[in-house]
């Protein structure tokens, strides 16, 4: 009987740490539907401040922002059915409110696993739990400004060399910028999570060398699944930083251990 208290107790924290994950989540999602950001110029500077206004609100400025950035200058953006424009805005209300939430994400679920976990797996979670939102952060934009634009510019070069008029649904445009933006996000991970796999004690400095063969070929199979074409070009925006998120990790983590290493023999008593 304990044990499925037990179990029914961790399932009900469970509940009450997602719930204030939705909950965070949910009011931003709201606030980005509900709010347009009016911007003012004061000192030189540009701030920007909410109104009420749902009809233009922040998620149909992000929308035209990505428009005016993203698509290609030949391509035009359309919807074709009602509605389709708002089950965008909505999209990137919900991405928005998942990247605004993370810090209260990873303050829930690192509290939640905390007591399953070691001392040094402890520390290891603690040690990497800012540098995930930066890295994380850090990916979007990364695909936002890089990756995204030469995509959809190599993608629809084939109707423009075609002679024809491309014409893009709003919520496939969505979809698809979200789908990278998510993905690039989640990747840029890969380096902390060595990190802490190593710090924990999971494995050890030497295996991700020893196994950085298999790691390139995943990581290849990764961006040729993820890619939406059968070129074998646009899949290396996807696979090489990943590759090199997985090289610069890799490095880190043996600069680290030799580091440690030094610090031990410097603290050891020279024998006469």
């Amino acid at each position: 009987m304990s044990e499925f208290q037990g179990i029914y107790a961790h399932l009900a924290e469970l509940r009450s740490r997602f719930t204030k994950i939705l909950i965070a989540a949910g009011i931003i999602i709201v606030f980005i539907l509900t709010f347009r950001a009016e911007q003012i110029v004061l000192n030189g500077m540009t701030l920007y401040y909410p109104i009420p206004d749902p009809l233009h609100n922040i998620a149909a400025q992000i929308t035209n922002h990505m428009k005016t950035t993203l698509v290609p200058a030949d391509v035009e953006l359309i919807q074709t059915a009602p509605g389709q424009a708002f089950y965008a805005q909505v999209y990137i209300a919900a991405l928005a409110g998942i990247v605004a939430s993370m810090p209260i994400i990873v303050r829930e679920l690192t509290s939640f696993i905390k007591p399953a976990l070691s001392e040094s797996e402890v520390n290891a979670v603690r040690s990497i739990a800012l540098p995930a939102i930066a890295l994380f952060v850090g990916g979007l934009i990364f695909s936002y400004v890089v990756v995204i634009p030469f995509m959809l510019n190599f993608l629809y070069q084939y109707g423009e060399s075609a002679g024809l008029v491309t014409f893009l649904n709003v919520v496939d445009f969505v979809t698809f910028v979200l789908q990278f933006l998510l993905a690039f996000g989640i990747a840029f991970q890969l380096p902390l999570i060595m990190y802490a796999a190593t710090v924990s004690g999971l494995t050890d400095v030497k295996f991700w060398r020893r196994n950085v063969r298999y790691a390139i070929v995943a990581l290849v199979v990764i961006g040729a699944a993820v890619t939406p074409d059968g070129s074998g070009v646009t899949m290396w925006f996807i696979a090489g930083p990943m590759i090199g998120l997985y090289v610069v990790g890799m490095i880190i983590l043996e600069r680290r251990e030799h580091k440690i290493q030094r610090l031990k023999s410097q603290s050891e008593p020279t024998r006469d």
